[in-house]
């Protein structure tokens, strides 16, 4: 599908421009690429039943990318005035350019990847060491669904708790910008649980005011919950431009591999639906108004989720 088609098929979409009830969806319109995100490949080293991209060992619903994929995509995304790469995955540090996207990406902009912390990071914490030394800075947030050891290995294997803290400790000691990403239950206070984690940043050598970022339940890919529909009306009802301006999709991309070809995703977070497939050019991707048709969409909406440290 070409990019011109690509455009056309988004514009005369009935179900991409209305709800069911025929009211107009709610939308974003693009204003800037100030991030560009990469999924490296839904494989991992893990299988946690709760992963938003369903991603485990040896899958290849994304395909794994190599620096040969990634660079276009980050040399077009500095004409068009990136500020940062941020990777996801799967697990990242499973790829086998990993090293090699980064060293190259850092010498462009800020990074953040998002990772696990077990053993593929533990195998390569001397090959990222290097990378301390380049023009920008490297951050990693790092996956530590709760504050105890019990109910987080529960979800991700026994021992891995205290294994991705001290790598978080080793990290930290190194000289990189570290965060922890969370699960986030329904109707809780959020300072409360992230001051949990404090005993354990203070064991392992982190600072106490690292920062914790906290996600709602996305769903598996291909989940369609039932959830309020968002259209024109509820964007500015329940929303000001500030806030419509933080919606992922105003600012960021991101770049998959599917099925051997390199494609544009609206955000991190719609992959499961071909839809939000843009197309194969950035340039071109940016002219597309994003409908919130996702269920995830809704979680942007209803709770201001992001993906971004911006």
């Amino acid at each position: 599908m070409s990019t011109p088609d690509t455009i056309s098929y988004h514009i005369n979409r009935p179900d991409w421009l209305n709800t069911p009830n025929q009211e107009p969806r709610g939308y974003i319109q693009p204003q800037f690429l100030k991030e560009l995100w990469f999924h490296t490949g839904t494989i991992c080293n893990l299988s946690c039943p709760f992963c938003l991209e369903g991603s485990k060992p040896g899958d290849d619903r994304l395909n794994k990318i190599t620096l040969e994929d990634a660079k276009p995509f980050m040399d077009e995304a500095l004409n068009l005035g990136v500020e940062k790469f941020s990777f996801t995955g799967g697990e990242p540090f499973v790829i086998k350019d990993m090293i090699k996207i980064l060293d190259y990406a850092l010498n462009q902009r800020p990074c953040l990847v998002l990772t696990n912390a077990t053993n593929p990071l533990k195998m390569r914490l001397d090959d990222l060491a290097v990378l301390k030394n380049k023009p920008h800075t490297l951050n990693l947030r790092v996956s530590l669904d709760y504050p105890d050891p019990k109910k987080h290995d529960a979800g991700r294997g026994q021992g891995n708790f205290y294994l991705t803290l001290e790598i978080l400790g080793q990290l930290h000691k190194m000289g990189f910008a570290v965060s922890i990403a969370r699960q986030r239950a329904k109707g809780e206070n959020i300072k409360a649980v992230d001051t949990l984690y404090q005993p354990f940043l203070k064991k392992y050598g982190l600072s106490l005011d690292t920062r914790i970022v906290s996600f709602p339940d996305f769903l598996s890919p291909g989940s369609n919950p039932q959830v309020p529909h968002i259209t024109e009306n509820c964007m500015t009802k329940y929303q000001t431009q500030e806030t419509r301006d933080k919606f992922m999709c105003n600012f960021s991309k991101m770049v998959i591999k599917r099925d051997g070809k390199m494609r544009v995703y609206a955000c991190t977070l719609v992959d499961d639906d071909p839809d939000y497939d843009l197309g194969p050019s950035l340039t071109e991707a940016m002219k597309i108004r994003v409908m919130l048709k996702h269920h995830r969409c809704y979680c942007c909406f209803a709770f201001g989720a992001s993906c971004s440290e911006s």
